[in-house]
């Protein structure tokens, strides 16, 4: 099944359990996919619908610093709700460990010596973490081991 079958199957569950976030974040999936392949005139395979959905889930954690600031206890419940669900149609995250041992790799293979290295390591490291990582986790681990040669 692939992943908008998945994802039409789903929201019909979600409709049926009247899980008003679910079918909501599901819908903003379903309606950023469909964009993207209007706009392109293609159809999307699971790899660039996971995109879609990378870019969805790191919209939502930026703004979750925004709500926590503002103070709206029920905003955020329901953004890490979102950010939950959306998890869901991602393959397993990578652990900070796992990540520092793909940039060490990386920052040997590259032969990075220096912060200035940076754009090297991670040209190398954002496909193999793709959809797997938050590249705003994975460039604070190259700057801390770039940083500490």
């Amino acid at each position: 099944m692939s992943l908008k079958d998945k994802l039409f199957a789903d929201l019909k569950a979600a409709m049926k359990e009247k899980d008003a976030v679910r079918k909501d974040t599901i819908q903003l999936i379903r309606s950023g996919v469909l964009q993207v392949e209007k706009d392109n005139k293609i159809e999307l395979d699971d790899e660039a619908v996971m995109e879609v959905i990378s870019k969805q889930l790191k919209q939502r954690r930026d703004s979750l610093p925004d709500f926590e600031k503002s103070g709206r206890a029920d905003l955020i419940a329901k953004l890490e709700r979102e950010i939950e669900i959306l998890l869901s149609y991602l393959p397993e995250q990578l652990s900070e460990n796992e990540i520092e041992e793909i940039v060490q790799k990386a920052i040997s293979q590259t032969g990075a010596s220096t912060i200035k290295d940076m754009g090297k390591v991670m040209g190398l490291v954002t496909p193999q973490v793709k959809g797997r990582a938050d590249n705003k986790v994975v460039g604070g681990i190259v700057k801390k081991l770039l940083g500490a040669k």
